[in-house]
């Protein structure tokens, strides 16, 4: 598929509700629990997301699209949500997450972005020179890649308690 700025909101505008629906109203061992040492639970993904909405896809996509000389972003903290999320409900993180999309799709709107903005360019500080096109793209996998993590994460909480039905469930064997 090439890319289409208006199929990528059509994923990232209905990613608040996904994943609203599929967290809300459930227990803490599925909301807190990981895959094992160093990797996220459903909860600690949703801050991840809440941190992104604040500080990188439309602060980077406005650096882009800047007339300023010196087109570098700062580098995105992976981990700030285990500080940003302390005290936080995942209703509250949710809501969070769902108030900052929709700021952000309307920022994104008033940027009017054309054709020839596409291929505009900023400095990523590990993967160098980057366009405008790509860092959409990946805003859209970037929801895409949570979504499936947090399916992902739930499963394996079944592992096993799945009997000789394991082998038939690919979703456990990442």
């Amino acid at each position: 598929m090439t890319f289409d700025i208006e199929k990528s909101i059509e994923i990232l505008s209905q990613t608040p509700e996904t994943l609203t629906t599929m967290l809300s109203e459930l227990s803490d061992e599925w909301l807190y629990n990981n895959e094992g040492t160093n990797t996220w639970s459903p909860y600690d993904i949703i801050g991840h997301l809440v941190h992104g909405e604040k500080t990188d896809w439309i602060v980077r996509a406005k650096i882009i699209l800047s007339s300023a000389e010196n087109k570098t972003f700062e580098p995105f903290d992976r981990f700030a949500q285990e500080n940003d999320s302390k005290g936080k409900s995942i209703q509250e993180l949710l809501a969070e997450f769902s108030e900052l999309r929709s700021k952000n799709l309307k920022a994104l709107e008033t940027l009017h972005i054309t054709e020839n903005d596409f291929i505009k360019k900023g400095m990523h500080p590990e993967l160098g020179e980057v366009n405008l096109k790509q860092l959409l793209a990946t805003w859209t996998v970037h929801d895409l890649g949570h979504i499936g993590q947090i399916s992902r994460v739930m499963a394996k909480q079944y592992t096993d308690e799945l009997g000789p039905w394991k082998a038939y469930l690919g979703i456990l064997k990442k």
